[in-house]
């Protein structure tokens, strides 16, 4: 059984992308009167919130778009109904998944090329950097060498200075496994429902702070 959790939670992104519309509504939906009306899932711009969006009345939307979202019905924005699990997704939306977020990863660049600059030990066996798939001890110790003579600037520089092919992969890869919730230490996207099993280091945060990063969201 699906563990009991609060209806409305506190989404904390500003903006969604339209992963899955459903002008019909979603037949999978487990609130019944969701299977009949017009219903949306997005993905949040900032923190990667998975979320249930209620299109306003005779609004369409279309998969890709950007949209504003709230869940206080005194704030601007598509109405959020609830926070969504990996595995409520409907198939499409887990496929417009991927290069979703490879179109966040790679409008916020320089935010996500910080981590390779910033990324710390989590205990004496484990470094962070680690945690992005592919990323051995040959490839950290490179990555730490690197950042000792400068920091990275760009996605091109960590491809020139460590060999990695496609670091905005790495990012992708790792954050869809995070939605996932099969982890352990969790980097970037925070576990929703949140477990004592689970350890949160919320980088993006930091990284955000560091470079100072305001928008597009």
């Amino acid at each position: 059984m699906r563990p009991r959790y609060k209806r409305f939670q506190v989404v904390p992104d500003e903006f969604a992308i339209i992963l899955d519309y459903m002008p019909m509504g979603n037949p999978y939906d487990k609130h019944t009167h969701h299977r009949t009306m017009p219903i949306a899932q997005g993905i949040g711009t900032k923190y990667f919130s998975l979320v249930e969006i209620v299109p306003a009345r005779g609004q369409a939307l279309i998969i890709g778009d950007r949209v504003p979202i709230s869940t206080s019905p005194d704030r601007p924005g598509l109405r959020i109904f609830e926070r969504l699990l990996y595995e409520d997704l409907s198939t499409i939306a887990k496929e417009n998944l991927g290069k979703t977020i490879t179109k966040i990863v790679e409008e916020k660049e320089k935010v996500f090329v910080e981590f390779f600059n910033v990324a710390e030990p989590i205990n004496i066996r484990l470094h962070s950097l680690e945690l992005l798939p592919g990323i051995g001890k040959k490839t950290l110790s490179m990555i730490l060498d690197e950042r000792r003579k400068s920091p990275f600037t760009s996605f091109e520089d960590v491809r020139k200075r460590v060999k990695i092919s496609d670091p905005i992969k790495l990012f992708v890869d790792r954050i869809i496994t995070e939605l996932q919730r099969v982890e352990r230490y969790y980097l970037f996207v925070e576990p929703y429902p949140p477990s004592p099993e689970y350890k949160f280091l919320n980088y993006l945060e930091l990284l955000y702070r560091r470079i100072g990063y305001n928008e597009p969201w």
